[in-house]
């Protein structure tokens, strides 16, 4: 992120002195915005517990999460607290959004097209709205939709 875009995705987290002097190290901003927070607790935590998989589980809480999530639904899945790069792997990236899409039933708000409803429930905010909008159009193109 350069400053402009941590203030403008981050905008109650960062002063310009701060953006400005985090810009593009990913892992300060990483334990800057994460650490202290989805059980995030130790030093580094923010970085080690950063976005990964299709849908980004982000912090250690949320890792915890989808290990059990994924035990349940389909067995034989590593600890992603102890090995949280797993999840940028394609199989885990790909099986960790669908076991969140499922436990969050998203199917059903896609069904009625209720685009940015299933936008909050995975990220809680709609920051990056009019580039999620554009890829689906054009993913609805593609796939004839």
């Amino acid at each position: 992120y350069s400053a402009q875009g941590l203030l403008n995705t981050w905008p109650s987290r960062f002063t310009r002195a701060m953006a400005e002097q985090m810009a593009r190290r990913p892992e300060d901003i990483a334990n800057h915005v994460y650490g202290g927070r989805l059980g995030n607790h130790n030093p580094g935590d923010g970085w080690r517990y950063r976005g990964r998989g299709l849908i980004q589980v982000t912090g250690q809480v949320n890792y915890e999460g989808i290990t059990e999530t994924l035990a349940e639904k389909v067995g034989g899945v590593p600890d992603f607290t102890l090995h949280p790069e797993l999840l940028e792997s394609p199989k885990w990236a790909a099986l960790s959004a669908a076991a969140y899409w499922d436990d969050h039933d998203l199917n059903e708000l896609a069904d009625d097209g209720l685009f940015d409803k299933i936008t909050s429930k995975i990220n809680g905010a709609q920051i990056g709205k009019a580039d999620r909008r554009a890829r689906y159009s054009r993913a609805k193109r593609v796939f004839g939709a």
